[in-house]
């Protein structure tokens, strides 16, 4: 672990690095929207756009499974022997939120045998929505990630491969949120992002999509801040000052002056605060994307590339994994990315102008186009998936499917899910 006063040091770099971009953002919200779009009740609405619609297509719902264990497969990410039970369809009842647990850890026994781990993943899909494909691919993506960090640590205890302390949210996190980044990679969507007909995502709809969301990207690293800033100030008032007024004005405070203005979720809303198990570690969430951004960095001077390296997921495995809590985060993170870790990666990618990142994002995707050229059309893009696991797809109580005795393995089993999905759209626009 590490003192409060060492993480407001790594907060206080973010935070100034990234102020000025915050400031510049809402005036360009202002220039585009007017003074309205800068209350806290439009701001989310303004830069919302049509740009989701556009892309619903190009993430079919039914086709995210097959997506994410394509993408994984050619990063080399392997699962150990793991089974995984994926519930992702939301239905009346089922508890609201999307998570992983481990009812079977993943450990080396004394005997020198290894135990695989047992991953119960769920989420709320709902395939009818528009912009459930993408939501549905990034949950994936994201709940995957933990599941393939909590599947590899190799350690001689269970206690060293469970979520709880003394793993770190930041440790935790730092996994999941680098591989659902990749859905935002124009490399990543030139390859995945394809509708029912096998067409790419034409590059002038994330073209669009960069225009609309980069400028005011910055938004949501200072949101996350301010949650850890108002924590701070909370739990550092005098005791005869804990009233409820003095408790709501502070928030305002917060808000204002790390957002620039009052936030369209207001600061007493973040469950985080207010719940005892989750009061002061927000600040991990922050930490880990910072860590993204920094390993981000190191793939990139290092290979040129990230989607489809196979070089990503065995040094995730040795360097992020392996090791399960038996490490310290920044430890880790400094020993893969050779430097300590800062806000400087991310703030980096936040200064990028609006037409460089274009500029940068269209080479990569040009450049995922050939490449799949260059291998061959005719090339059956669904071969060779091999992620060493077991995946059950259930809804509730029914098993849709089981990939350790579907026809075709994984992607039998992803195809009978998708079956399963498709006559539950026809069903429901019947009804």
């Amino acid at each position: 672990g590490f003192s409060k006063a060492r993480l407001f040091e790594i907060l206080d770099g973010l935070e100034q690095g990234t102020k000025p971009l915050m400031e510049e953002g809402r005036k360009e919200l202002q220039r585009r929207f007017g003074d309205d779009a800068l209350e806290p009740w439009n701001t989310g609405y303004m830069m919302a756009g049509s740009v989701v619609k556009k892309m619903d297509p190009y993430f079919p719902f039914s086709k995210s499974v097959e997506r994410y264990m394509q993408s994984f497969a050619a990063l080399k990410i392997s699962y150990s022997g793991a089974t995984m039970n994926l519930d992702l369809l939301d239905r009346p009842k089922k508890y609201s939120n999307g998570f992983c647990h481990w009812p079977v850890p993943s450990w080396k026994k004394p005997d020198g045998t290894w135990q695989p781990s047992v991953t119960n993943f769920t989420s709320l899909a709902d395939p009818t929505a528009v912009g459930s494909g993408i939501t549905a691919l990034a949950t994936l993506m994201h709940e995957a990630g933990h599941a393939a960090h909590f599947a590899n640590v190799k350690q001689p205890s269970p206690l060293n491969s469970q979520e709880r302390a003394p793993t770190s949210v930041a440790y935790a996190e730092n996994q999941s949120m680098f591989l659902d980044s990749l859905v935002g990679d124009a490399a990543w969507r030139a390859k995945y992002a394809l509708n029912e007909e096998g067409t790419q995502i034409p590059f002038d709809i994330i073209e669009e999509e960069i225009r609309a969301t980069h400028p005011f990207a910055v938004f949501q690293l200072r949101a996350m801040l301010a949650v850890s800033y108002f924590e701070k100030a909370l739990y550092e008032l005098p005791e005869e000052q804990v009233t409820t007024e003095k408790i709501q004005s502070l928030a305002d405070e917060i808000e204002e002056s790390i957002q620039g203005g009052f936030s369209a979720r207001p600061m007493l809303s973040v469950p985080h605060i207010v719940s005892d198990e989750a009061s002061c570690y927000y600040q991990g969430y922050t930490l880990a994307e910072m860590s993204v951004h920094q390993t981000r960095k190191y793939f990139k001077e290092k290979y040129g590339y990230i989607v489809d390296n196979p070089n990503v997921g065995p040094t995730l495995s040795k360097s992020y994994w392996e090791c399960g809590n038996s490490r310290p985060f920044l430890e880790i993170v400094k020993e893969l990315t050779g430097t300590d870790l800062s806000g400087e990666a991310w703030t980096d990618a936040l200064k990028e102008t609006v037409e460089d990142k274009i500029k940068s994002e269209k080479k990569e995707y040009d450049e995922m186009l050939a490449k799949q050229a260059k291998e061959g059309e005719e090339k059956d893009e669904c071969d060779d998936i091999d992620l060493d696991m077991v995946v059950r797809f259930v809804d509730g109580d029914t098993l849709i499917s089981d990939s350790s005795v579907a026809k075709g393995g994984l992607l039998g089993a992803c195809k009978e899910f998708e079956k399963f999905v498709a006559d539950r759209i026809a069903a429901a626009n019947e009804s």
